[in-house]
């Protein structure tokens, strides 16, 4: 009988211990670089300040919170060079990229943030002139960290760096010691408790469900 009673209680307390863990996952906010292979895009190998795209290439570039390269989030819309360069009429000793720029969403952006729209823009640059060089002539301002990591373009995100954030789009406990992570978490702790009771609490209740469902069985079993 006991067996009855507790296994459909204790798959309800896996199952929700499963989706607190999982909402405990981690990502990192960042401007992730790609490059566009035919038709598709493609996570790049190098970064901005060492690829030195070719006369005609297409480059993009997203910001998101992404856990790494293989769910990074790609850049949107449509990414033809003969499109995005169409007003940018070629030049001896020069070079043209095409490169895409997405902002992102709302859902990824920094605490009192909102992102701008996608753009688009035909750098027309050296011939060996890298991709940072050829996206700070057409998206400036660009800001970075003390590793060389981009953290910026055109002045988005105004604060932060590629900082770690929860499941939920918040920085996470690692970067609560800095000041900026400091007041992005009180806004998420402020949005959890007006949002109602978190998984942790709901755990907690069933934990304590399985265990009354125990307690009140016994105390039948003795009365009989």
């Amino acid at each position: 009988m006991i067996r009855r009673v507790l296994a459909p209680l204790l798959a309800a307390l896996v199952l929700v211990t499963g989706a607190a863990q999982a909402a405990q996952a981690t990502g990192y906010r960042y401007w992730s670089f790609w490059e566009r292979d035919g038709g598709t895009w493609t996570y790049a190998t190098q970064g901005p300040s060492l690829a030195r795209p070719s006369d005609g290439d297409v480059q993009g570039f997203r910001f998101a919170v992404s856990e790494d390269s293989k769910d990074a989030a790609r850049p949107r819309g449509a990414a033809q060079f003969a499109v995005i360069c169409a007003r940018t009429p070629a030049q001896d000793g020069k070079k043209r990229v095409a490169l895409v720029i997405d902002f992102g969403t709302a859902a990824d952006a920094p605490s009192a943030e909102a992102p701008p729209s996608r753009r688009t823009a035909c750098a027309r640059v050296a011939p060996d002139a890298t991709t940072a060089e050829a996206l700070a002539a057409v998206a400036e301002p660009l800001r970075y960290d003390t590793n060389a990591l981009l953290c910026a373009i055109a002045g988005y995100p105004r604060k932060g760096c590629g900082e770690q954030v929860s499941g939920a789009g918040e920085p996470s406990s690692a970067d609560k010691g800095s000041d900026k992570g400091s007041e992005q978490a009180a806004d998420g702790d402020e949005r959890d408790s007006a949002d109602g009771p978190s998984l942790g609490l709901v755990t907690g209740i069933a934990v304590v469900a399985v265990l009354g469902a125990a307690a009140v069985w016994q105390a039948r079993r003795r009365r009989t």
